[in-house]
């Protein structure tokens, strides 16, 4: 009767985790570290609770990320590609933009919270995500010296504040949130804070009276 090999070969071949689908277990590992990024931070992250979350042997996370900076990073470009492809700023309709930016930031808590961590513990970019900035900021300018949009400011500065007012609900101090009562996130609040915040924007990058009747 024959029997089973137990050489070396076969060991090792016992040993190798052999994903069935590796671009799905490769996903399964990215959303899983996007949990636990967003929730622990790069420092608290745990590989073992990343590899158990996604149901993928550990090794696997180091055969395709090489380790957890790396894998931090992934994340966080993957969040970035996302952010952009939902939130496209066209023609330097910067109003449209903050309305669709907060509602993405709102259906995924996890990118600001990873854009958080991301400042407080590595600050990490990639050479794609400043050309993405880049290109929104050419966008505002080229907008600008058509007289779409107001020319007081730098384009890069008008930019940044809409950046930050479309965050400025989601990112307030617990204490200020709490002030008018309620639930900070209840719809009534949220519709009232994004029709406030697309009123700012409105605001800050009308062109002037004098651009206007040029």
């Amino acid at each position: 009767m024959a029997t089973r090999s137990n050489g070396p070969d076969s060991t090792r071949a016992a040993q190798t985790p052999r994903p069935r689908n590796s671009r799905a277990t490769r996903e399964l590992l990215l959303a899983a570290a996007t949990t636990e990024f967003a929730q622990y931070g790069l420092a608290g992250a745990r590989i073992d609770r990343i590899a158990e979350r996604a149901g993928a042997n550990k090794r696997l996370l180091y055969v395709y990320f090489g380790d957890k900076d790396a894998l931090f990073a992934a994340v966080l470009e993957h969040q970035v590609g996302r952010l952009d492809e939902e939130t496209p700023l066209v023609d330097g309709d910067l109003v449209t933009y903050a309305g669709t930016r907060f509602d993405y930031l709102l259906a995924h808590p996890e990118t600001a919270r990873l854009a958080a961590w991301r400042r407080f513990e590595a600050d990490h970019h990639t050479a794609s995500e400043i050309e993405g900035y880049r290109a929104k900021v050419d966008t505002v300018a080229a907008a600008q010296r058509a007289g779409r949009l107001d020319d007081t400011h730098a384009a890069i500065d008008l930019f940044a504040m809409v950046l930050r007012i479309t965050e400025s609900w989601l990112d307030a101090p617990p204490a200020l949130a709490a002030v008018p009562g309620g639930e900070p996130r209840s719809a009534e609040r949220l519709a009232q804070h994004r029709a406030a915040l697309l009123e700012a924007v409105r605001r800050i990058t009308a062109p002037s009276p004098r651009r206007t009747a040029e």
